[in-house]
């Protein structure tokens, strides 16, 4: 659908940030090589903008996308791809998350079955895969290589890289998929937002004295990035310092672990905006000027 000379794209179920790695990638590519202004809309946000809603079908689709379109236009917001090393990233990224995923699949099931499965048939299960999941490892490792050798390749990824990396808790993966997601820290650059993007952000459901149900977070986020931070989060705590002194400190208050560990989530997302912000790694030590 054309709006315009704008062409705008709906993207089923979008809880991601764009990327070039989804089915649309063909069709973006073409359209951006033909020089044609491009916004690229989730496809939640346009069903939500116009209210109740009822039947579907091509014709209605594209109706709907139109008033959008026409009803928002001072909000319009053109997309352009991210530069090539980022492409590259996001698909290198995509292909280890799934040998980690496969890895997965087949190791999960041996370790959960050896209490109730005898030794000798454990045994042979575990040898049968064996050489499986050393291939597996072997090409994650392969693949993180690459992802190592484009980012030092590029200075300015480099730095950035460099500088989340050196807040406790955050690795090299969490590190990739944030430059990924971020377009190199040009596409969120409000910790906020970002939180609000990986399904950290809190949000609270009441109306006067009415409350439905406790303050959590939205399901509608990045997936992969909230697991990431969780992970991170979980790694931070477990080390001595400020973060796991807070955990344990609210935790002794008796608040909820996991409401405690997704205010450390978000913590870390703020701490890496800030050392990008500061261009300087995190210390520890560092005293605020306005304290």
């Amino acid at each position: 659908m054309l709006e315009g000379t704008s062409p705008v794209l709906r993207r089923e179920g979008s809880r991601k940030a764009p990327d070039l790695s989804d089915y649309n990638a063909h069709l973006l590519t073409f359209l951006h090589k033909a020089a044609l202004p491009i916004w690229l809309e989730n496809s939640l946000q346009i069903k939500q903008a116009g209210g109740m809603q009822r039947g579907k079908n091509d014709t209605v689709d594209a109706q709907r996308i139109a008033e959008y379109a026409y009803r928002f236009r001072d909000q319009i917001r053109l997309w352009e791809p991210p530069r090539q090393i980022i492409q590259q990233l996001s698909f290198l990224s995509a292909v280890r998350q799934r040998l980690i995923q496969a890895y997965k699949l087949l190791d999960g099931p041996l370790t959960e079955q050896q209490s109730f499965v005898s030794a000798s048939l454990q045994k042979k299960l575990l040898a049968t895969s064996k050489k499986s999941l050393a291939a597996l490892k072997e090409e994650q490792k392969a693949i993180d290589t690459q992802i190592d050798g484009l980012i030092k390749a590029d200075n300015h990824l480099k730095e950035l890289f460099n500088l989340m990396v050196s807040v406790p808790g955050i690795g090299p993966a969490t590190a990739t998929e944030i430059l990924v997601t971020t377009n190199e820290m040009k596409a969120i650059t409000d910790p906020k937002k970002m939180a609000c993007h990986a399904g950290v952000a809190p949000f609270e459901y009441r109306s006067g004295t009415s409350i439905r149900g406790k303050t959590r977070v939205s399901h509608q986020a990045r997936k992969r990035l909230k697991s990431l931070f969780h992970l991170g989060a979980m790694s931070a705590i477990r080390a001595k310092g400020e973060l796991q002194d807070y955990y344990l400190r609210k935790v002794a208050e008796g608040k909820n672990k996991m409401l405690v560990l997704n205010a450390v989530r978000n913590k870390l997302i703020h701490r890496i905006y800030a050392v990008v912000s500061r261009g300087e790694k995190y210390n520890k030590n560092y005293i605020s000027s306005l304290a």
